[in-house]
């Protein structure tokens, strides 16, 4: 009987270990890496790092609640941005999803594309205001 008690603590000791392992990987902070077309041709230069968390969560939130639609789009021109979530901590690895983002004529919408995804959405003014004022520093 103390045996099965001892190995009830040790088996649950374990869970608290692994579950904090988990909880830390998954809270690791991350930035936001923007970069901006250059020119009219397909090229993109490093424009900004977003590095504060709280921003990084916000961002996260926008891209994760959109209503995304498995479409193949053609753009007339090549995205005015690119922004990737990257960990802070050089050691973590993960797959990086590239978002690819076109500002409107009118300059009060976003679309965005996820890269070889085949993924589409158009933001609201709302959600593409917060995006652009992070991303690119205003419309």
């Amino acid at each position: 009987m103390k045996f099965y008690k001892t190995g009830i603590v040790m088996f649950t000791m374990f869970l608290f270990v692994v579950a904090g392992c988990v909880k830390g990987i998954t809270n690791e902070e991350q930035k936001i890496v923007v970069q901006k077309r250059v020119g009219e041709e397909n090229k993109y230069g490093e424009f900004k790092e977003v590095t504060d968390n709280v921003i990084v969560q916000k961002v996260k939130k926008i891209v994760e609640d959109v209503v995304w639609e498995n479409a193949k789009v053609s753009m007339v021109r090549p995205a005015d941005y690119r922004f990737a979530f990257q960990y802070k901590n050089p050691e973590i690895e993960a797959k990086g999803i590239l978002y690819e983002l076109w500002i409107s004529p009118n300059k009060d919408k976003v679309e965005l594309v996820i890269n070889g995804e085949s993924k589409y959405a158009q933001l609201n003014e709302k959600d593409s205001a917060v995006l652009l004022g992070i991303l690119t520093g205003g419309m």
